[in-house]
């Protein structure tokens, strides 16, 4: 029987990209996304592959337990969850952030990513030695920037619960790894930046930045690696992407 990996926000970026990395070898998959219009096309285009698709915001509590709970095979034994639903809202310093903005950004990314990790750890116990858990961090856990403040947070959350997962889990055979990328091609940045292209094309105008079939490759390899493997924090920057020097604001 084929191996079964749930991808979470799989209608773009990341998701996208290791829906059709894993079909293409040979995974089933369950792939959720809030946009029913796309989720049709990626499973008409991913027709090689036994595929379910899932209408679900994974800020909806009680939708997300139902639908993991009722999970019908060949998609009830899960093998790999890939929590990649999450976005960054604004670019403003915090003094001037809309509050709306953080809390959305709070529910999916910190309240959307436990409350899946919970109703399919239950299956993923079940399967035991060689499942995985793969979290999408950031660098932004661990490297703060102006105007990052609560996506910022919200990464290094992920990073931590990722960390206290695994320990929790230890003895499972479950593996957890939080997998952090650093500056990547994809809509992530026009949502963030309410569909700014002329912002769009200047962050990435030459950077060579990493694109989501990068990531989807990265993904894959993680969730094939021998079952005494265990990755757990993997941070990855595109070359031309390094550290700054402390800011310092002077007195005029």
């Amino acid at each position: 029987m084929n191996k079964t990996a749930v991808i979470t926000g799989a209608t773009s970026g990341f998701g996208l990209a290791a829906a059709r990395r894993f079909a293409a070898a040979g995974w089933n998959l369950v792939l959720t996304g809030r946009r029913e219009e796309r989720l049709a096309q990626i499973k008409d285009e991913l027709a090689q592959a036994s595929v379910l698709t899932l209408v679900l915001d994974v800020c909806d509590t009680e939708a997300v337990q139902a639908a993991f709970s009722s999970l019908a095979a060949p998609f009830n034994q899960v093998d790999v969850l890939i929590n990649n639903a999450g976005l960054a809202l604004g670019t403003e310093p915090a003094q001037a952030c809309d509050l709306a903005q953080w809390h959305t950004m709070i529910d999916t990314n910190i309240k959307g990513l436990t409350t899946v990790t919970h109703a399919l750890l239950p299956k993923l116990i079940e399967t035991g030695r060689g499942a995985s858990i793969i979290n999408i961090g950031s660098i932004a856990a661990n490297w703060p920037y102006p105007g990052g403040n609560v996506y910022c947070g919200t990464k290094a959350f992920v990073e931590q619960f990722s960390l206290s997962l695994r320990c929790d889990l230890a003895g499972t055979g479950v593996r957890v790894s939080c997998l952090a990328p650093g500056l990547s091609e994809s809509e992530f940045t026009l949502v963030r930046t309410g569909g700014d292209q002329e912002a769009y094309d200047n962050l990435y105008k030459g950077a060579h930045a990493i694109q989501p079939d990068d990531i989807a490759d990265t993904l894959l390899w993680l969730a094939q690696l021998p079952a005494h493997l265990n990755i757990n924090t993997l941070e990855i920057m595109p070359v031309s992407q390094s550290w700054s020097p402390f800011a310092v604001k002077r007195d005029q």
